[in-house]
């Protein structure tokens, strides 16, 4: 098996893939936990001016009536309208989809975006839906049984990591 690509080295590239792309118009939001972590340095890196918005999507899984709520749930918080606005959707990693598509429902009661551009750092195959980013970091193989994480240290670093599926 290949070595994970470094989630570092995968930010700043995400970050100078994103800048041409930044106006005035444009807004952050980041899926908790790991697109949070990445939203907030693409969002710093890039310098837009609008607060990062963040989001938990937990009550919009297609799955939460088997899921029920995560052990520590945050609270969604937009500090901007969402109506006519150019918005990047951050996650850490590409899977299913189904977190995308939870995350565009909740979106949808806030307002109506001009345009939704979904960046994530890794995309990991298996989708079960029609979803792709416009943005990705790296495309990385995972074995089966796993499943690919971006942790955080207590210093802030990033790093993608493999760990058996639960």
């Amino acid at each position: 098996m290949n070595p994970l690509p470094d989630a570092e080295r995968l930010c700043a590239q995400l970050a100078a893939e994103l800048k041409p792309v930044v106006t005035p118009g444009t807004a952050m939001i980041g899926l908790y936990t790991g697109g949070v972590w990445l939203a907030e340095r693409l969002h710093a890196a890039l310098g837009i001016a609008e607060s990062l918005g963040t989001m938990d999507i937990a009550f919009y899984r297609d799955d939460y009536h088997q899921q029920g709520l995560a052990r520590d749930p945050k609270r969604t918080q937009i500090p901007f309208a969402v109506e006519g606005r150019h918005l990047l959707l951050v996650d850490d990693v590409l899977y299913t989809g189904r977190t995308v598509r939870a995350a565009m429902n909740e979106l949808f009661d806030y307002g109506r975006p001009a345009s939704i551009s979904l960046v994530v750092l890794a995309e990991r195959g298996g989708r079960e839906l029609p979803i792709c980013a416009q943005y990705c970091g790296s495309k990385v193989d995972v074995p089966a049984g796993m499943r690919l994480r971006l942790l955080r240290d207590d210093g802030g670093k990033l790093k993608l990591e493999l760990q058996h599926a639960e």
